[in-house]
C-alpha cells in the first residue's frame, strides 16, 4: 500500500475518532491492505493525536484470549498505543457522548514498568525483571469500524480498538505471584457477569507482554520505563452503555471499576 494511501486511511481513521463516528471497514474498500500496512495506518492515526498533544503513556495487547478472538473473529493478538487523553482515575464516570462510539468492557490485569524493554529475543523472565507492578485494570475498548465488523487489519489500523482505560489503585509486585493462575471475578450492575484466569491471555500475562515487546521491536519501537501495559481481556467482552456500572476483583490484589454516563 502506497504512503498516500495510508496517510489517508490514518486520517479517515483520527477524524472518526474525534468526530465519533463509525466508518465502513477498511478491509471491504481495500482488499489488498496487509497486516504490516495496517500498523502503518495505525501509526499515521497517532502521528496526528500526537500532533494535538497527547502524550504516549503505555501500550496494549487485544485480541489475546480464545474467548475475545471468537467473539471477534480475528485469530491473532494485536497492539495499540496508549495515550494520557485514555486514562480515567479508578472509579471515573465515562460519558459515553462525544467520548466513545460503540465500547465494551474488559477486565486484564495491568503492567507498570521500571526499566526499558526492547525486542527482539524479549523473553517471560525479562518482563518480570523490569515491572515495577502489576495492578486490576479496565479497558474499555471502543471500535472506529461500523459495528465491530472487523478484520485483523481493521483493528490493527484502528489502534487496536482502544478507547480508554481504568487502573485500580492495588499495586504490587508480581514476582509474588503466579500469574496464570489468578482469578477475575466481573460484576455489571452488582450482577456476576464474568470470571477468568490469567492463563487466558497465551497462558500467561508475562508471555502475552514479551510477545508485544517483540513485535514492537520489529517496527523500532521500545517498552519505555514507567510505560503501562495492558495484557489483554480474561473474561469475554461486554458492551456499556450510560447508566452500567461495572466493577472487578483481581483476587489476592485488589479491585477496579467504572461507570458509564
Amino acid at each position: 500500500m502506497d504512503t498516500a494511501t495510508i496517510e489517508q486511511l490514518g486520517d479517515e481513521l483520527y477524524n472518526a475518532l474525534r468526530e465519533c463516528r463509525a466508518i465502513a471497514p477498511l478491509t471491504s474498500r481495500y482488499t489488498e491492505i496487509t497486516i504490516d500496512d495496517a500498523y502503518y495506518i495505525s501509526q499515521r492515526m497517532l502521528e496526528r493525536r500526537l500532533a494535538d498533544g497527547e502524550k504516549v503513556v503505555g501500550k496494549k495487547i487485544g485480541v489475546t484470549s480464545k474467548v475475545v478472538q471468537d467473539m471477534l473473529g480475528v485469530h491473532q493478538p494485536d497492539f495499540g498505543f496508549l495515550t494520557d487523553a485514555m486514562t480515567y482515575d479508578n472509579g471515573a464516570a465515562v460519558p459515553v457522548a462525544g467520548q466513545l462510539i460503540q465500547p465494551r468492557a474488559e477486565a486484564e490485569i495491568g503492567f507498570r514498568l521500571k526499566s526499558d524493554l526492547i525486542g527482539p529475543g524479549v523473553t517471560e523472565a525479562d518482563v518480570l525483571a523490569a515491572t515495577e507492578c502489576i495492578m486490576p485494570c479496565f479497558e474499555i475498548v471502543d471500535s472506529r469500524i461500523d459495528n465491530w465488523q472487523i478484520k485483523i487489519q481493521d483493528t490493527i489500523a484502528d489502534n487496536a480498538s482502544c478507547g480508554v482505560y481504568v487502573l485500580g489503585e492495588s499495586e504490587v509486585d508480581p514476582k509474588d505471584f503466579d500469574l496464570p493462575n489468578l482469578s477475575i471475578t466481573v460484576h455489571k450492575n452488582g450482577e456476576l457477569l464474568s470470571e477468568g484466569k490469567g492463563s487466558a491471555v497465551q497462558g500467561d500475562p508475562l508471555t502475552a507482554v514479551a510477545w508485544l515487546a517483540n513485535t514492537l521491536g520489529r517496527f523500532g519501537i521500545p517498552f519505555k520505563a514507567g510505560e503501562v501495559i495492558l495484557s489483554g481481556s480474561l473474561v469475554p467482552l461486554e458492551p456499556a452503555s450510560p447508566g452500567d456500572h461495572f466493577e472487578l476483583e483481581l483476587h489476592g490484589i485488589g479491585r477496579a471499576s467504572v461507570s458509564f454516563t
